[in-house]
C-alpha cells in the first residue's frame, strides 16, 4: 500500500470487521466494493483470510481487495500469515494462537502495522496479548458458526468485563448475524467479525441490517 496505514481505530460505538470468505476469486471484488460501500463508516477493517495458497497466489489474489480497501480507507489485515502480511505491506496481521508471538510480528511489520489475537474465551490470553503489544483482541465464539467448527466457546460477561476494565479494542467473532449481534454492541463489543452473514446472500442487504443494529436511526 501506499501512503498511510489505514487506521483500526473506533469511529462509532460498533464497527464491522469483514472476514473474506476461503474463495476471493470471481467477483469477489465486487462485492467486497458493494458491501464496503454499504457500510460507509462502519465496515472499518477487512481480514484476507485464504488456506493452501503459495504466497504468489495469494497475493495476486489479495492484489484488487487491498485496493479496495485502500480507496474506502478500511484496514486491510492478513490472517495468520506475518511473511504474506510484510510482502503486501498489509495494514496488520491476525494471529491466532498456534500462528506466533505479537512481539515478532510488529518487528516484522513494524510499529505502525495493526496486529491482533484470536483470544477464544479466555481473559489471561487476552491479557498476555495486550502485554505483549496486540492492537486489539478477539473473542469468541458466541455462536455456532458456519464458517469453522467452534472449537471455543465465548460469554457475553467477558466482552462486557473487558469493556470496563481494558482500553485495548475488543473484536467479537463466531455465527453473529443482523438478528443476533444486539446484545454484543450492547455489552461493548468494539467489532463484530462476520463472514457467511454477509458473503452467503446479498452482502448489502446484509450490512445494512447490521448497520441499522449498531447505528439505528
Amino acid at each position: 500500500m501506499s501512503g498511510d496505514r489505514a487506521p483500526f481505530m473506533k469511529k462509532t460505538a460498533c464497527q464491522l470487521y469483514l472476514i473474506s470468505p476461503l474463495d476471493v476469486s470471481g467477483d469477489f471484488p465486487a462485492r467486497l466494493q458493494r458491501a464496503i460501500e454499504a457500510g460507509k463508516g462502519i465496515v472499518t477493517a477487512f481480514q484476507f483470510r485464504v488456506k493452501g495458497l503459495d504466497q504468489h497466489e495469494a497475493a495476486a489474489l489479495a492484489e484488487p481487495l487491498q485496493t479496495i480497501c485502500e480507496k474506502h480507507e478500511v484496514a486491510f489485515i492478513v490472517n495468520d500469515d506475518v511473511a504474506l502480511a510484510k510482502r503486501l505491506n498489509a495494514d496488520g496481521v491476525h494471529l491466532g494462537q498456534g500462528d506466533g508471538d505479537p512481539r515478532e510480528a510488529r518487528e516484522e511489520l513494524g510499529r505502525e502495522a495493526q496486529i491482533g489475537v484470536t483470544c477464544h474465551g479466555s481473559r489471561h490470553l487476552a491479557l498476555e496479548a495486550g502485554e505483549a503489544g496486540a492492537d486489539y483482541v478477539a473473542f469468541g465464539a458466541f455462536y455456532p458458526s458456519k464458517t469453522k467448527e467452534t472449537e471455543h466457546q465465548a460469554e457475553l460477561s467477558l466482552i462486557e468485563w473487558w469493556h470496563q476494565m481494558v482500553e485495548l479494542p475488543s473484536v467479537a467473532i463466531g455465527g453473529i448475524t443482523p438478528e443476533n449481534c444486539a446484545p454484543l454492541i450492547a455489552a461493548g463489543a468494539d467489532f463484530l467479525a462476520v463472514c457467511s452473514a454477509v458473503w452467503s446472500g446479498d452482502e448489502v442487504k446484509a450490512v445494512q441490517a447490521f448497520a441499522e443494529q449498531i447505528a439505528p436511526e
